[in-house]
């Protein structure tokens, strides 16, 4: 087949969005489909042996300024009008993508719209909650002119369909087991994740660091975890624009921010910790939950969004309700935190039921479904 794929981020940016693009791309190569990929501002100019065709953009700056957004370029139609696919594919239709889709449907193309941000639910924790009412309605709007739509979790087919999302479907979760494996783990890496105090007990945040990713409640948590566990530490590994004002509620006595990882140090730093906290409320999937997992590091996770649907609460981790007064949901943090630090048997288990549950998931079968859903829209 061939695909035009209209994303809202790419490379050099990392993220659980982009991974997903990224390893889908390859597997598609290795299927032997051709595909052209449209994103905003600039990077690779080829990847998995695709071209990449960058659209000037604008940050989303000051609320975001990760995020590029695109105008309706002229040279978008040519390139999409040329190119000839069978299908066009929008990941997470918001900017870039929304172009995507108001292209294909101009051209009268089959579109597969995926859903991985909850866009309506972030502009609440960006300041800009006014705007939900119409970003809600933009984003069902946009993701109706598809003939199918994605999710990359149980909860979030639910929440589509509950938006008024027609033609949901299940995109399964995946994750790289042989890059993310216990085996990455390493002295060297604890030193540097504990500031050279690498027998503490290490809590570890790895991801981006903005302000939907609820990373506010970690400081709260972490005075409580040490009052039980004195030596415990933590260690923020990622960049973003929350950054700053999280290192200045941190104490440099138990927290350590090592900035942007990647390849094999981003993989031992999955592996060098003792547990994972990831207390966002408004994941699709999170991926970062799965690499984790694949490491042999268990996951104290938010119980909502996706995050339940990577979990299993007393097996692979733990799930901590977040309803309730501040000091309340991190005295349960605290508590999760604590019940698997504390306990050296059951934390070795636990990592190890998490790398037998990451196994059941690769990126050859996600991208089966894939395939799937381009031929259903294709068919249409």
């Amino acid at each position: 087949m061939r695909i035009a794929i209209f994303t809202e981020v790419f490379l050099p940016k990392i993220d659980g969005v982009v991974t997903r693009v990224t390893r889908s791309l390859e597997q598609l190569r290795d299927a032997g489909h051709e595909v052209l990929i449209f994103a905003p501002g600039n990077g690779p100019e080829t990847y998995a042996g695709f071209e990449v065709v960058y659209l000037p953009a604008l940050s989303l700056w000051p609320v975001y300024p990760e995020i590029k957004f695109s105008g309706p370029w002229p040279s978008l139609f040519r390139r999409l009008k040329a190119f000839k696919p069978d299908v066009v594919h929008a990941v997470n239709p918001i900017w870039t993508a929304a172009l995507g889709v108001l292209a294909a449907r101009r051209l009268g193309l089959p579109i597969v719209a995926s859903f991985h941000t909850n866009v309506p639910e972030y502009v609440d924790d960006l300041g800009i909650g006014f705007v939900r009412p119409l970003t809600e309605r933009a984003i069902r709007y946009l993701h109706n002119q598809a003939e199918v739509n994605l999710c990359t979790s149980g909860p979030m087919v639910d929440k589509a369909r509950a938006m008024g999302m027609r033609n949901v479907q299940l995109w399964p979760k995946a994750v790289d087991t042989v890059g993310f494996a216990p085996g990455k783990a390493s002295d060297e890496m604890r030193s540097t994740m504990t500031s050279g105090h690498p027998a503490a007990p290490l809590v570890t945040y790895v991801g981006r660091v903005s302000k939907e990713k609820n990373l506010h409640i970690l400081p709260a948590v972490m005075e409580k975890l040490r009052g039980h566990l004195p030596g415990a530490r933590l260690a923020v590994v990622g960049g973003g624009p929350f950054l700053k004002q999280l290192k200045s509620q941190c104490s440099p006595e138990w927290a350590t921010f090592t900035g942007f990882m990647s390849g094999d140090d981003l993989a031992a730093a999955f592996a060098s910790g003792d547990v994972f906290a990831f207390p966002s409320l408004t994941e699709t999937l999170g991926l970062v939950a799965l690499e984790s997992f694949a490491s042999g590091t268990p996951v104290v996770g938010a119980r909502a969004g996706g995050i339940p649907f990577v979990i299993e609460d007393g097996v692979t981790g733990r799930l901590v309700d977040c309803d309730g007064e501040a000091d309340v949901v991190a005295t349960r943090w605290a508590q999760a935190l604590y019940e698997i630090l504390s306990d050296g048997d059951a934390r070795v288990e636990m990592g190890r039921r998490a790398r037998a549950e990451a196994e059941k998931y690769s990126w050859k079968e996600s991208t089966r479904v894939l395939i799937d859903a381009y031929s259903q829209a294709a068919a249409r």
